[in-house]
């Protein structure tokens, strides 16, 4: 019964295309994302899905597994639940990003366990504190409400929770917010039913796909980690990630 980790990798890319085969640092940013995967504990497996044979090549040049994808698939997801379903003995899934190269081992063990420890929780997920107005008032950033107990109870790209009189003050340690980050762990059975899932009312009015899940009643456990990872979208993210990969090497 292993736990798979599935990377979603596809060469088409509106900000960044070719993104996963971006090799400025001497290995292709999939590369880097793989080895980041293979620093965990818990992970027994780690596959790249990709509908590019392009991407697949470059991941057998250095080692990794891939599987190949039907290109029309809508979402990461559904491409990683494409791949789920070839491997009935996962109990786990983990949806790992293709573009998040400095993942650390922990976060990924993270994921796992709080999934492992909370039997209602259908799958599980990770955020990380808001200390700071600029990024609990954008609406790129996706901010999550969650329970004592640690599952989610909502999801939103408004700042939740309103504080009513006020944020806190500047410097203050106190959190704003928690900010959602977009590693998944799944139950494999949740995973394939969520995927022949249709889209709910709140998640076509925030394209958030997890307010699909807690529309239908499932519970999302949220793990609490100090920093985020971070991804790269843009051309900008991709030459700051070089140039720290060249500072940790000089």
């Amino acid at each position: 019964m292993e736990i798979l980790a599935v990377i979603p990798a596809r060469f088409g890319s509106t900000r960044l295309p070719g993104k996963p085969l971006l090799a400025e640092t001497g290995r292709p940013l999939i590369q880097h994302v793989v080895e980041a995967a293979r620093t965990s504990k818990r992970i027994s497996r780690i596959i790249v899905a990709t509908d590019d044979i392009r991407i697949g090549k470059a991941i057998e040049a250095f080692g990794g597994e891939y599987a190949m994808t039907r290109a029309d698939h809508p979402s990461g997801t559904d491409r990683v639940a494409e791949v789920a379903a070839a491997y009935p003995d996962a109990r786990i899934i983990v949806n790992l990003q293709g573009d998040e190269p400095e993942i650390q081992g922990e976060a990924l063990d993270l994921v796992v366990s709080m999934l492992e420890d909370d039997p209602s929780a259908s799958m599980s997920t990770l955020a990380t504190p808001i200390r700071t107005e600029s990024v609990y008032r954008d609406p790129a950033c996706v901010k999550v409400v969650r329970a004592t107990a640690g599952h989610a109870l909502y999801f939103s790209r408004s700042p939740i929770p309103c504080h009513r009189d006020g944020l806190p003050a500047v410097g203050s340690d106190e959190i704003v917010a928690y900010l959602h980050l977009g590693l998944y762990a799944y139950r494999r059975d949740f995973l394939l039913q969520y995927a022949s899932m249709p889209q709910s009312p709140l998640e076509q009015r925030e394209k958030l796909e997890q307010l699909r899940v807690l529309e239908a009643g499932h519970r999302i456990a949220v793990g609490i980690v100090d920093e985020p990872s971070i991804g790269i979208d843009t051309p900008e993210d991709y030459r700051a990630f070089v140039e720290r990969m060249k500072a940790r090497t000089s």
